[in-house]
Order: structure tokens, then sequence, then C-alpha cells
């Protein structure tokens, strides 16, 4: 078996170039498909954490009519539930704010001291919202790292002050904490185009904008059914018969799937182009020893006049074929990961090296690699010896 290989070895050298060309072909399909695979389960992972993180991994009520009320009452009701571990009020306003003689736009959250339970904001710095800060209408402000760090340079900025634009009002608020928000794909990968988060208490936005409601209530639940959890919930809010569907629940985990089918469905698409390079590839490779077999025809003769077998000879070229695509797959390999963590590394995300998608890939490209030299090893193990002798 290694006396094979060492000839299949001292073969490939023989025409270096096209033995390179075809390698390089094996190495980018198998390449392809890596790439895809790992950033395919990274971003289902990640896309999960980063939507828990906001808030996202359970049910929230919203209204389906604006003449019906949202406030702390429906809240006490929710957080009465036993199947509610937590609930939270949430309003939402795209806004700006202005600091060191700048102005930049953001997303303005209204939250309450409940929030670190509900939406997983991590404290960097400073603290959270009391209860004092919500029932005394606080102008303060939590404000997430990646602001901090991109307009004052560092992190702890608290105590700084900042002034935000809500409803008709521009106030001065205190900063009171640093935080960091889900896994911070979304400010990684996109901080450029989605403006930074800051959060005031719900109560100093309702103020702000004078209004009671609440843009919706998240609740994160005990339980794992949440389709009959949310049944239950619509029932329980929807009891009122002055307001008769005018609360929505929304199943926020089924949205959840939804993304990450998404994500799987194009996870799909693009291995199933990786996959097809590589089947072109192992198509090269079959022609590379057709031309091989033609080239050698003198050799083989001689070869089986002095007693190889077609088993000897069929299994030369198998091994010729398959070492070209193991070859193939190990640059793709390596080309794979260069790539990923080079990637990784510009965008401050953690590659996780997958043994079990390299031994994977490698079967895969050795096993292309033999079927598609199974027919030129035939070919050549057919030639007749004095045939093969006679040719020039």
């Amino acid at each position: 078996m290694l006396e094979i290989i060492v000839k299949s070895l001292k073969s490939l050298f023989i025409s270096k170039g096209r033995a390179i060309l075809t390698i390089f072909g094996i190495a980018v399909g198998i390449s392809a498909v890596i790439i895809t695979m790992t950033i395919s389960e990274m971003g289902s992972t990640a896309l999960s954490n980063e939507i828990d993180g906001l808030g996202m991994g359970g049910l929230s009520v919203t209204l389906n009519n604006s003449s019906a009320p949202l406030t702390v009452n429906e809240l006490k009701d929710i957080r009465e539930l036993s199947f509610v571990s937590s609930a939270m009020p949430l309003m939402f306003e795209t806004s700006s704010i202005r600091f060191q003689n700048d102005c930049c736009p953001v997303y303005l959250w209204g939250i309450d001291q409940n929030a670190e339970s509900t939406i997983s904001l991590s404290l960097l710095y400073g603290r959270f919202f009391n209860a004092g800060d919500v029932a005394g209408n606080t102008k303060c402000c939590l404000i997430d790292e990646k602001f901090a760090k991109g307009h004052y340079g560092t992190e702890n900025i608290v105590g700084k002050r900042i002034i935000i634009n809500s409803g008709s009002t521009s106030e001065q608020y205190n900063i009171v904490g640093i935080i960091r928000t889900g896994s911070g794909l979304l400010q990684n990968v996109m901080g450029s185009v989605i403006p930074d988060f800051v959060y005031i208490p719900y109560s100093t936005m309702q103020e702000n904008l004078s209004s009671r409601n609440f843009t919706q209530i998240v609740i994160k639940t005990n339980q794992e059914d949440y389709d009959t959890v949310a049944g239950e919930l619509y029932k329980r809010i929807n009891r009122n018969e002055n307001y008769k569907d005018a609360y929505a629940v929304n199943n926020l985990s089924k949205q959840k799937e939804n993304l990450n089918s998404i994500v799987n469905i194009f996870s799909i698409v693009l291995t199933a182009v990786g996959t097809i390079s590589v089947f072109v590839a192992g198509m090269n490779i079959m022609n590379v020893m057709l031309i091989s077999v033609k080239e050698r025809t003198r050799e083989i003769g001689i070869k089986k006049s002095i007693g190889a077998t077609k088993g000897i000879i069929v299994g030369e070229f198998l091994a010729e074929s398959s070492l070209i695509s193991l070859i193939g797959g190990i640059v793709g390999i390596i080309i794979s990961y260069v790539i990923l963590y080079g990637a990784g590394f510009l965008l401050g995300l953690t590659i996780s090296f997958r043994t079990d998608i390299m031994a994977l890939m490698l079967i895969f490209s050795v096993s292309v690699g033999g079927l598609f030299g199974i027919y030129p090893a035939v070919k050549a193990a057919s030639l007749k010896p004095i045939d093969a002798l006679r040719y020039y």
C-alpha cells in the first residue's frame, strides 16, 4: 500500500501544473462548504442568543385597539399569572441624542427596574434603574458599551450627561450605567447600520410622550409549550367585554424559529453550490486521469508484461486520484479556517474549530476523487500489454 502511495506521489509531480490546478479546484469547493456550514451554525446560535437577549425568546402583548389601555394595571394582571416568570413594560421610540457638540440617531427604549431579568442586559459599569427612578420619572439613562467606546474612547462614562430628544422634549440625562445587550452580534456585524441603544425609565418616556400606554409588555414564561401559554394569556388579557379582542399575544419564539429557518435555507442553498463545485472538480480529476492514462500507456504495457495484475493497475490510478482529492481537501480546510479566523478577528466573533466537519469534508473529498477515478483506472487496467507497448 505504501509503495502505491509513493508511486502516486511521483506521478503527480510529473505534471505539476495540471495537478495544482486540479487540487485547487477541489480546495475551492471544500472550503466553500466548510465556510458555509460553519457560518450557518454560528449564525443560528448567535441569532438565537441575540433574539433571547433582546427579549424575543418568549411572548409579548400588544394593542389591537388603540382605545384600549395597556398600562400598569394590565401589567399587574399578567404578572399574577402562574405561568409568567417575569413581565416587563416596554416602550420604543426612534430618537436622537446630543453630546460633546455631536449628534447621532438612537433607538430609545423605555424599561423598568426588572429589565435585567427579562431582556438580558449585562451591567458593565454603574447601576441599573431602581424603583425610585421609575416612580420619580427620573432623567437618567443606560448607555450601550458600543456607544461609549465609539464616541468617548472608553467604556466607563458613568456620570457624564447627554441630551436626549424624546417626544416634544429635549432634556439632559445623567448616564447611570453602561450595559451590554444580548450577544453583541448586531452591534459587531451591523454597527454602522443599526443605531445605538439607549434606555430610560418607561415612566420618563410616558411623560415625554404624554401617554400612559406601553408599546408592549414582554413576558417570559416558565412553561415550554408557548402556544398553550399564548392561548391562556390571550383569554386572560381579553376577558374584559369592553375591550373585546383589543389585545394581541405574539409568540416571539416562533419568530425566532422563522428567522432560523431562513438562515438554514440559505445555508442549504450555499452548501449545495459548494458541493456542486466539488463534483465539477471531480470531473476535472477524471479528465486529468484519462490524460494520464494516455500519457502512460507504454508504462502500463511494461508493467502488465512483467506481471502487474489489473488490480494493481486499478489500485495505482485510484490511489492517485484519491491522493489528488485528499490534498485538495486538506488545502481547502486550511483556506476555509484562515478565512473564518480572519473574518472572526475583524468582526470580533469567536470561531469554533469543528474537527467533525473537517473529517467529514476529507472523507467526502477522497470519496469524490475515488468515484471519478474509477473509469480512468478501469480503462488503464483494460489495456492489452501488446497494444500498450506499441503506443508511442
